[in-house]
């Protein structure tokens, strides 16, 4: 009942990938407004997440649960149902807020129930290759979905789920919560989404028309917004993060690799979703059952992992997977025209996912085993809202990388085509617009547009690879005196809440 909630929040990351270009073609939305509906839902849940955490120590991880499936289930089928790229947008960012209710709770659960480090360190694996395997999977649902459905279909499966834990729930989950909770520090929380969804806009503006007076300010007021919420977390009587965490420099380190891996995970993913279906021509469920490789890859390594952590150190199991999953990606930085297309996007993939994976599941685990009983909803809130926002970062700022090479690679060949203006917007806008006039462009136009966005993905694989190459080295070299297996903490048992 716990990994249900986990794999479907996750799955929701990526379940529109392969249906982005049908969302295209239907609601019509611009490059920005597609990017908003595809990643609005990771930056909201990243806002909340913390706040929900330190929520569920208040009134009790079990309640917050149940209370967000019934939300998400409600935000679902007003998502399924959208009729405009707005309606869209508004419907996953309430998605996100249900969502960021979930994946604190189920992991704060699993950190009261198994005290014992080792059974904790498998339960969390168990947990995390759920939440993966739901990000994994989340382009095959959708491309499944696709093949027979329209593109609301794929909201609605969240539906039975939460269904299934509003009624299973009660009655085999346990209830936990803080007996002393500190108080709800609300203002950090909106100071958080101002920073996160200001510094994005203005990303997004800059790759979409440029850099300009608006997109520069924006950037710098999220900019601005990041350092003082910090500030205030150093000096609130009762901060949303607990600043004492980071000074473990397993936790600092767990948290850089856990967000520099989701941000090559969700912004790689959400670009080779679209280039198989747009420049290789697969169907969207042909594309879904390429996506089942690298997720096989991913969930042995996960498996592998804890027996490897008994014999070699945590700096060499987090900077050995980043290199793997980074020359993954330095050979789709040199994808060409070859008429392998396919076989190196998804060896490029299984790369990517076997790499990263372990190290991620391994980064959860040194987090939440860290912190308190008391406050694990909280830290387990820290390590997710790494995750999610890492990978809507990774398709802001990889999608926005890609947006502008292919706009500036559609600039040259539609300057002089001579075809109506709307049509021209729309073949510079997207590759997916493209393909909705495709009729009204000549042939060497759309060739050129696919070109112009197979460049785009290799810029941003290029991009990821060198983050993990630096990211490896300083986890090799800031965790190279960490043992092989953490010590064992004392068994702190926490008392369950009356009911």
């Amino acid at each position: 009942m716990l990994t249900l909630p986990a794999m479907l929040v996750s799955m929701d990351l990526t379940v529109l990938h392969l249906a982005v270009p049908a969302i295209s073609m239907d609601l019509g939305p611009s490059s920005s407004q597609l990017l908003w509906i595809v990643d609005i839902y990771g930056f909201v849940i990243a806002g909340f997440l913390i706040t929900m955490g330190t929520l569920g120590d208040r009134i009790g991880r079990r309640r917050l649960l149940l209370i967000g499936a019934a939300g998400f289930g409600a935000a679902s089928v007003l998502a399924a149902f959208s009729v405009s790229a707005e309606m869209l947008i508004a419907a996953r960012a309430l998605l996100g807020v249900s969502g960021a209710t979930l994946a604190p709770s189920t992991v704060a659960l699993i950190r009261n129930m198994f005290h014992d480090p080792r059974q904790r360190t498998r339960a969390i694996s168990i947990w995390f290759m759920s939440f993966m395997t739901g990000s994994a999977i989340g382009p095959l649902v959708g491309g499944v979905l696709l093949e027979f459905f329209w593109w609301g279909a794929a909201f609605l499966i969240g539906v039975p789920v939460m269904l299934l834990l509003l009624l299973v729930g009660p009655s085999v989950l346990p209830e936990y919560r803080d007996t002393a909770p500190s108080r709800l520090d609300l203002p950090s929380t909106m100071i958080a989404l101002a920073a996160v969804f200001s510094g994005m806009y203005g990303l997004k503006k800059a790759a979409e028309s440029g850099l300009s007076t608006w997109s520069v300010l924006a950037m710098a007021v999220g900019v601005l917004g990041c350092v003082l919420f910090v500030r205030r977390q150093r000096t609130a009587a009762n901060p949303l993060i607990d600043i004492s965490l980071f000074r473990r420099r397993t936790v600092g380190i767990s948290l850089l690799a856990l967000t520099i891996g989701a941000i090559a995970i969700g912004g790689v993913g959400y670009l080779t979703s679209q280039y198989l279906q747009l420049v290789l021509d697969l169907t969207p469920f042909e594309a879904g059952l390429w996506t089942v490789p690298p997720l096989l890859a991913g969930i042995v390594t996960t498996m592998v992992a804890p027996a490897l952590m008994k014999r070699v150190r945590q700096a060499s199991v987090i900077a050995g997977g980043m290199v793997l999953a980074a020359l993954g990606l330095a050979v789709l930085a040199l994808l060409e025209d070859s008429g392998e297309e396919l076989v190196i996007v998804i060896g490029a993939l299984v790369f990517l996912f076997g790499g990263l994976m372990p190290v991620l599941a391994l980064g959860v685990d040194i987090v939440v085993g860290a912190a308190p009983p008391e406050r694990t909803g909280a830290a387990s809130a820290i390590s997710e809202t790494t995750q999610e926002l890492g990978i809507a970062l990774g398709i802001a700022l990889l999608g926005s990388c890609a947006t502008f090479v292919y706009r500036r690679g559609m600039d040259d060949v539609l300057l002089h085509s001579g075809e109506r203006p709307e049509v021209v917007e729309a073949a510079r806008s997207t590759l997916g617009g493209a393909k909705g006039v495709a009729g009204e462009l000549p042939a060497d136009v759309l060739a050129a547009a696919g070109q112009a966005f197979a460049d785009g993905v290799r810029v941003a694989a290029a991009l990821s690879s060198v983050m993990l190459v630096i990211g490896a080295a300083v986890a090799a070299v800031a965790l190279r005196r960490t043992p092989a297996e953490p010590a064992a903490e004392e068994n702190r048992v926490e008392s369950p809440a009356k009911h």
